[in-house]
């Protein structure tokens, strides 16, 4: 990149918490924020947003009898994006752009709406139009009013570095100086769960982590699923309140042997990566953020990438997922969010079962990593403002 963008706000609202405080705090302990919930009459392990921040949703659900019709997954992403909007003081008149996106989209009232419509025969009135993908960044720039231009997408578990993608190719086209970019999601529900344990990726383990990313010798898959909403203000050039820059981005689409896996070295991440690194000196960068959901083959495939592009030199590697489990299309907004935080605090946040994991010797470049079925690997390198 020949000029860099600024992050000028990051705001989430997840497991770990929903204010930087809350969250910072949270990283800090070596704890994991899974616990086990009753789905379809089963035991579940799940990664809930905590009580005090549910009543939050709840209140913004009730704020507005037009909202008392969204999914959570709107709720989330509306609730994250007014507190980014006021960390960066942008104002309605600004006319910035908006792309949040979700894996799933409104995934418990679609279910809710189907069940209805196979007992009944007929379709709720708002079934339609509160179930659709764009139903998310439309109704932010609604909460928001701003008059710029919103987008929302889909592409799987990379959703959240796609919309920042797309902020950073509006920006650097000067169409628009400002994006608000991100992912939500709130795929805790009974038919999403059965589809990944049919997948056999769930964790069934109940031991002191039941997430093992990075674990490369597990010998069972440990993904678990996590719920929430993290939104990052892009502007134009070194801003002075920037918490961030962006100075790479890569992304690549591989061609599967399989609907749902990538090559076991993930030549999607590989090429990613050399994008993101331009002409860099690979050995400048500190830490990876990696995708790692916690499966065998997911894990692994990622970690050879990273060992065909960094050689001998390998980063510092860490995850979020052992912690919050995967949220899907919000996870790499979540994960941009720790590199964020890990930058300003100049303090690595590893993971606490692994043994001789490599610390950093210092913090001033994070790349960061996200995959989705499809093979569409995305890359953002970011460095100290």
């Amino acid at each position: 990149m020949n000029n860099p963008i600024s992050i000028t706000a990051i705001a989430s609202i997840s497991p770990l918490g929903k204010t930087t405080d809350e969250i910072w705090k949270t990283y800090q302990n070596k704890s994991h924020c899974i616990t086990k919930k009753m789905v379809s009459g089963k035991n579940v392990l799940v990664a809930e947003i905590f009580e005090e921040a549910k009543k939050e949703i709840e209140n913004l659900k009730q704020s507005d009898n037009k909202y008392r019709s969204l999914d959570d997954t709107v709720l989330y992403a509306i609730y994250a994006s007014r507190q980014a909007v006021k960390q960066s003081g942008w104002t309605a008149t600004d006319n910035f752009g908006i792309n949040i996106g979700s894996s799933r989209g409104a995934t418990q009232l679609f279910e809710t709406y189907h069940e209805s419509f196979l007992k009944n025969n007929k379709a709720e009135t708002l079934s339609s139009p509160t179930t659709t993908l764009g139903n998310i960044s439309s109704w932010v720039a609604h909460d928001l009013q701003t008059e710029g231009p919103e987008i929302s997408h889909s592409i799987t578990c990379s959703t959240a570095l796609h919309a920042m993608l797309n902020g950073i190719a509006w920006i650097n086209s000067s169409i628009c100086n400002k994006f608000l970019v991100g992912g939500s999601e709130a795929p805790i529900t009974p038919f999403t769960i059965a589809q990944m344990q049919a997948l056999k990726i769930y964790s069934k383990e109940n031991h002191k982590f039941p997430c093992r990313a990075l674990d490369f010798n597990k010998t069972k898959n440990t993904m678990v699923l996590g719920e929430g909403a993290s939104m990052a203000c892009l502007e134009s050039g070194s801003q002075r309140n920037a918490l961030a820059l962006i100075n790479g981005f890569g992304f690549a689409t591989e061609i599967l042997e399989h609907n749902i896996s990538i090559s076991s070295d993930a030549k999607c991440f590989q090429k990613s990566m050399r994008m993101a690194l331009d002409n860099m000196n690979p050995d400048d960068v500190d830490i990876i953020v990696m995708h790692a959901p916690g499966t065998i083959k997911g894990d692994t495939s990622e970690h050879k990438a990273i060992e065909a592009v960094f050689k001998t030199n390998v980063p510092a590697l860490t995850s979020n997922k052992w912690k919050i489990g995967h949220t899907f299309g919000a996870s790499g907004a979540l994960s941009i969010e720790l590199a964020v935080l890990m930058l300003q605090y100049q303090e690595f946040i590893g993971i606490p079962y692994l043994k001789h994991q490599k610390a950093p010797k210092k913090i001033e470049k994070i790349m960061v990593n996200a995959v989705g079925f499809g093979g569409n690997a995305v890359s953002i390198l970011l460095s100290k403002a």
